[in-house]
């Protein structure tokens, strides 16, 4: 169930369970973002088990019952949020909702799985380090432009093994197409989705921080536009910034909404990881005019240049292994370190982002 808009963009890979049926138990709700498909896909196929549903619009619940008939629908939020037999919570709410409800979540004593852009604010973020911090809950972040992308999962693996030596640059291009008419009313309200830079934004920041393996990174500079949707005016169709990391290495992103009609899927995600022995480019929804399948990664080092045709042949480790750490409380999936900075760095990028006219 791959929408190639965009919307509701929801890999499907190989079931690859970590755990037997009903061993461990997820609940869906906040059904804003097509992306919950996508979440509770990963989920599944690790093994986990869906057992309730909830949303206050009755729409959004008859559509994800018919990918999923097996949740149950549940009268009220308060109702998942109480079953002991819960484990974690995923959800896709709106932006500026994301972090108290994960917050509430943690306070119920269940683990929390959110959409990106995981807040909107640096406040929301503070909450929920101090919810975590005491509560001993997780807050996890679903930054599926690099954990539901067989090519860029293969790439933090060939990084790991020394393939391209150490990382000094990551260069992020995060694309994606409007499809403005087919968008909620909330997708166009800055207070809401927090802008360009803070929502998928957010992203880029983490594939930095990941394959350079940084622990912290300075914003030295963003930048933000309107430059072809005047009739939404709080929306940013475009966004950029520079980053240094802890370890020195530096970063360049750029995100838009400006992707044309006649590509044929949704966005033309690429990047390209220099290390001082190779590099890596990943192309990976798309090979432009010479093949519609993604998760092509290019790989040139020491020993030559090689194209690796990826689709299907990696698979989706993440979600097995946060359904282990929810079960062990380790932290092999991501740290919790890791998910909030990349939410901090993309919020600072946001709040000091220079508006060009």
């Amino acid at each position: 169930m791959s929408h190639t808009n965009g919307m509701n963009y929801a890999p499907q890979g190989k079931p690859s369970p970590v755990v037997a049926g009903g061993e461990f138990v997820f609940a869906a709700t906040a059904l804003d973002h097509g992306h919950i498909y996508g979440m509770c896909n990963g989920l599944i196929e690790a093994g986990a088990t869906l057992k309730w549903v909830y949303d206050p619009d009755p729409d959004k619940i008859r559509q994800f019952v018919k990918t999923y008939p097996q949740a149950k629908v549940a009268e009220s939020e308060q109702q998942i949020l109480q079953d002991p037999e819960v484990s974690l919570v995923a959800a896709a709410a709106v932006p500026s909702e994301r972090g108290p409800l994960g917050v509430k979540v943690m306070e119920h004593g269940k683990d929390y799985f959110t959409d990106k852009t995981p807040f909107t604010s640096l406040d929301q973020l503070a909450r929920a380090r101090q919810a975590a911090a005491e509560t001993g809950r997780k807050y996890a972040v679903y930054y599926s432009e690099r954990l539901h992308v067989e090519s860029a999962v293969f790439a933090g693996q060939l990084v790991q093994d020394g393939a391209i030596g150490r990382v000094v640059q990551v260069l992020g291009l995060g694309p994606h197409r409007l499809n403005a008419a087919q968008r909620p009313a909330w997708f166009f309200e800055k207070a809401k989705y927090g802008g360009i830079l803070c929502d998928i934004g957010s992203h880029q920041i983490e594939q930095f921080l990941h394959f350079a393996g940084c622990a912290n990174a300075e914003v030295l500079h963003s930048k933000v536009a309107n430059y072809n949707c005047k009739a939404y005016p709080e929306l940013e169709d475009y966004g950029d910034a520079t980053l240094v990391g802890d370890n020195g290495a530096t970063n360049y992103f750029r995100v838009d909404w400006l992707t044309p009609d006649g590509l044929s899927t949704w966005g033309d995600g690429r990047t390209v990881i220099l290390g001082t022995n190779g590099y890596i480019e990943l192309r990976k929804y798309v090979d432009i005019a010479r093949d519609g399948q993604g998760d092509h990664l290019y790989l040139v080092n020491g020993e030559g240049e090689r194209h690796l045709e990826l689709a299907g042949k990696v698979g989706y480790p993440f979600f097995g292994e946060l359904i282990l750490d929810c079960l062990n409380r380790t932290e092999k999936a991501m740290t919790q370190a890791h998910a909030f900075k990349a939410a901090e760095l993309c919020l600072q990028a946001q709040e000091k982002a220079v508006k060009v006219e």
